[in-house]
């Protein structure tokens, strides 16, 4: 048993005190990514683990791209808390490889026309 195992498992089995989630999960990140990992890599991890954020999102998503897209222009269809991609089957996976970049461009396009005014509603923090 190595010595920087035995710091880690001592820490957290005795000394970490949590008042959230933060500590164990960059841990882990860092450990299933040897060793390294960035502040988003870490925050990303955070952000999955937070069931208001889902709850937000799975709530826009219903009544924004689920509606548009399914209710508007029958491009999806819904059942229960599903959603499928009407015609898939007919793509191939080079006509699927197209429409993804083509999603891709039309994102980047978006973000690099509209900045950061995007996400300003969602924080509170003015640096982001």
């Amino acid at each position: 048993m190595s010595n920087q195992f035995q710091i880690l498992s001592d820490f957290l089995t005795d000394k970490m005190r949590m008042s959230h989630i933060y500590q164990p999960v960059m841990l882990m990140e860092l450990l299933s990514n040897k060793g390294n990992a960035s502040v988003e890599e870490i925050a990303k991890q955070i952000l999955i683990r937070d069931p208001s954020q889902v709850k937000y999102y799975s709530h826009i998503t219903k009544q924004m791209p689920g509606r548009v897209l399914g209710k508007n222009h029958n491009l999806v269809s819904k059942d229960k808390q599903h959603y499928s991609l009407n015609g898939f089957s007919e793509l191939s996976s080079d006509e699927v490889e197209q429409l993804i970049e083509l999603c891709q461009s039309q994102l980047d396009e978006f973000t690099d026309k509209e900045g950061k005014r995007i996400w300003q509603y969602r924080t509170k923090y003015k640096s982001l």
